[in-house]
């Protein structure tokens, strides 16, 4: 395909609070790897100082004489300085903190994981930088969302444009999460580490029941517990919290495991690869991009609305809880809507006041039902969600 990564425009924005002193400031933005993190600072800071730290010898000589970086500012006084891969040289961060200290310059600190940065830095800039995060590709930024494709393979950039994005996510999965994990010193049990990864895969978006990873994987129940942490250090998958509030109905308090990438969550399922329409996979495929939409939205909007699932013991299900009930979402990839579909939504309306109850399906028309539930087609949704007209 003839386009080029950097005419996606990415709905993030990074902003600053000045030192009041110095009138330095400092931003990390964090993102897995191919998100288009190097390409968004590229674009929108053409003239920035860039120090990449993928480059093998100046990492090398960096981590070496991290005082270099001080030095080299000192002498240039460029008005941002970009610091991309930081977790490779923790060190270069007291060199930061003593010039948002003592110069006016401006940072920005890009990385894949603040894991080896927590473990070998005395802290995070003490809290004076603020946290942004990149994620993978949103339906605002591509346009004309091809649907079966992205819930085939997914929504990096590098994946979403070519022709042929199969061979591209086996390397991925292959070659970067291990090399990731490996290179975060994390796990030195890479072959458990990598039953474990096929296991979250065909689990992508179900209840965390760690007794049954630790068993398909071979590890101890709290080995895979730190499993899951690694994924979420390295910002390679999330946890959807339950809804938890005292009512009637028993609710079930188990989290769910995704995937940050719904294909690479595909990659790593140890079935076939085909996400056929109507089957389960599709559906949970489906899921799975309405709550990346939804997550970047919220992180891009800096919109301060947890997400969470709704479930009682006895089965009734939501699949998404924005905020404290002011948006409920079920999401429904067939054709059309049936009265079946709404069960869980109107269970949840017996017992919690929302402000919003939607289904985001595949259906060609929107319409309301006499109890206000809105069905709404994907596309839809996803237009009324960037133009801020859901919350």
């Amino acid at each position: 395909m003839a386009h080029q990564f950097s005419k996606f425009e990415r709905s993030l924005e990074l902003s600053w609070v000045p030192n009041p002193l110095t009138g330095s400031a400092a931003v990390f933005l964090w993102g897995a790897r191919q998100t288009g993190k190097t390409t968004f600072l590229h674009d929108r800071h053409p003239g920035a100082r860039f120090y990449d730290l993928l480059d093998t010898s100046l990492s090398a000589e960096l981590s070496v004489r991290p005082r270099l970086l001080r030095e080299e500012v000192l002498a240039e006084r460029p008005g941002l300085v970009v610091i991309d891969e930081v977790q490779h040289v923790p060190p270069l961060l007291e060199e930061v903190h003593w010039l948002l200290e003592n110069t006016a310059a401006h940072f920005i600190l890009c990385g894949s994981s603040a894991r080896k940065l927590r473990r070998r830095s005395r802290n995070l800039l003490g809290g004076r930088a603020v946290d942004f995060f990149m994620l993978p590709l949103t339906s605002h930024e591509i346009g004309a969302v091809d649907l079966p494709r992205l819930l085939q393979y997914g929504a990096l950039p590098a994946h979403y444009l070519v022709d042929d994005p199969a061979p591209l996510l086996k390397a991925y999965v292959h070659n970067y999460i291990k090399a990731e994990v490996i290179d975060e010193s994390a796990t030195r049990n890479i072959p458990a580490f990598s039953r474990f990864l096929q296991t979250a895969g065909l689990c992508n978006g179900q209840q965390i029941n760690y007794a049954n990873f630790a068993r398909e994987t071979g590890v101890s129940a709290s080995t895979a517990r730190n499993y899951f942490q690694i994924l979420e250090d390295t910002l390679l998958g999330f946890t959807l919290e339950p809804w938890r509030r005292r009512q009637k109905r028993r609710l079930v308090e188990t989290a769910k495991f995704y995937l940050f990438d719904v294909g690479v969550a595909n990659q790593l399922h140890p079935e076939s690869q085909i996400v056929a329409p109507g089957s389960d996979r599709f559906g949970r495929a489906f899921e799975h991009f309405v709550l990346n939409e939804l997550r970047a939205y919220l992180s891009y909007e800096r919109l301060d609305f947890p997400l969470s699932y709704w479930r009682t013991s006895s089965g009734f299900e939501v699949d998404i809880i924005v905020g404290d009930m002011e948006l409920a979402i079920e999401c429904k990839s067939n054709r059309e809507t049936r009265t079946a579909d709404l069960k869980g939504l109107r269970a949840l309306s017996e017992e919690n006041k929302t402000r919003r109850k939607l289904v985001v399906s595949r259906d060609r028309k929107r319409r309301t039902t006499d109890d206000g539930i809105e069905i709404v087609p994907w596309h839809e949704f996803c237009e009324e969600l960037w133009g801020g007209g859901v919350f």
